[in-house]
């Protein structure tokens, strides 16, 4: 796929696929914050709360446009994930009466095994990264004739996704910058195609999983590191062939934030507003809480708070 055209990721197709996925997702709230809390300066800049929305993750959205979008075999579907994917995936298979198969690597976070078992999905747990898990699933695709739903590189998982701008443009018309984690894509590809280039979309990424970084970088999606504090959610091992046109025409720049950075972000975000983020939910804030991205005195910028599902809790006390 060339563009955002040609692979039908666009305003049009993220529009008629919120018509269709809206009764069954949140309509996340935002919050304006005063930079002076943080001890930064500038404008309020708006969190968009992701982290709200079911399974607690973004990532319901793009589930959602899958099982909707697409005809469903008797076998049902089956997914790969780090832990976010897989929940959203058994929850909307839940929600529709449909069978569902997930495979988790086992770094995935606690929270999110228990949440996938609650909502009632196979599961099968096995492999150190994202991609043994990958690698699995399509085994077992081949074997079942189930349904594969890709976490990031599948055209409906991006106009899912791209909701979240749909919303986000109604809810906050100021913005003129947007802050966005990236592991494999997904969630910035939808976004990047919604907005196309009404704001300047920022892609956030950890240093230890650089994956889109290093994409632009080669001009191509290459092999990245995939490890940090983020792994579970941001760590493929490449960004997603689909979104890469979209985020070359569309992504202003990628920055990269130190897992010190995304656990300051967890934290400020508990003390000064109570959110409980995951490492991969509090990296867009990192960059820039951390310096990562500095905006001009007079920019407004948003910043998603994408995942509510952490490894751990220590950050809260």
């Amino acid at each position: 796929m060339s563009d955002s055209l040609s692979s039908g990721v666009d305003r049009a197709g993220i529009a008629d696929t919120y018509m269709s996925i809206a009764r069954h997702v949140r309509r996340t709230p935002v919050i304006d914050i005063q930079p002076e809390d943080f001890g930064l300066a500038g404008q309020p800049v708006t969190l968009k709360l992701e982290l709200l929305q079911h399974s607690g993750s973004f990532k319901a959205r793009g589930a959602f446009a899958n099982l909707l979008g697409r005809a469903v075999p008797s076998a049902g579907v089956v997914a790969a994930s780090g832990g976010n994917h897989g929940a959203a995936v058994a929850y909307a298979a839940r929600t529709l009466g449909l069978p569902a198969r997930i495979y988790v690597p086992s770094i995935a976070a606690p929270m999110k095994i228990a949440r996938i078992r609650d909502y009632g999905a196979d599961l099968v747990v096995g492999g150190e990264r994202y991609a043994d898990a990958l690698a699995a699933s399509e085994a077992w695709q081949a074997q079942s004739g189930a349904l594969p739903v890709h976490a990031y590189d599948q055209a409906e998982t991006l106009l899912g996704q791209g909701s979240v701008g749909l919303e986000l443009e109604e809810q906050a018309p100021q913005l003129d910058t947007l802050l966005v984690a990236v592991g494999g894509g997904g969630l910035i590809g939808g976004i990047a195609a919604w907005y196309a280039g009404k704001v300047k979309v920022v892609a956030v990424e950890p240093e230890t999983a650089p994956t889109l970084y290093m994409a632009l970088q080669a001009g191509r999606p290459v092999d990245a590191p995939a490890g940090g504090i983020a792994a579970d959610s941001l760590a493929p091992r490449q960004v997603g062939g689909l979104m890469f046109p979209i985020a070359q025409k569309h992504v202003a720049i990628s920055v990269l934030v130190r897992d010190e950075a995304i656990r300051a972000a967890q934290v400020a975000l508990w003390d000064k507003l109570r959110l409980v983020a995951e490492p991969g939910g509090a990296a867009a804030f990192a960059a820039l809480l951390g310096g990562a991205y500095r905006p001009a005195a007079d920019e407004r910028v948003g910043i998603l708070v994408c995942g509510g599902n952490p490894t751990d809790t220590d950050f809260v006390r």
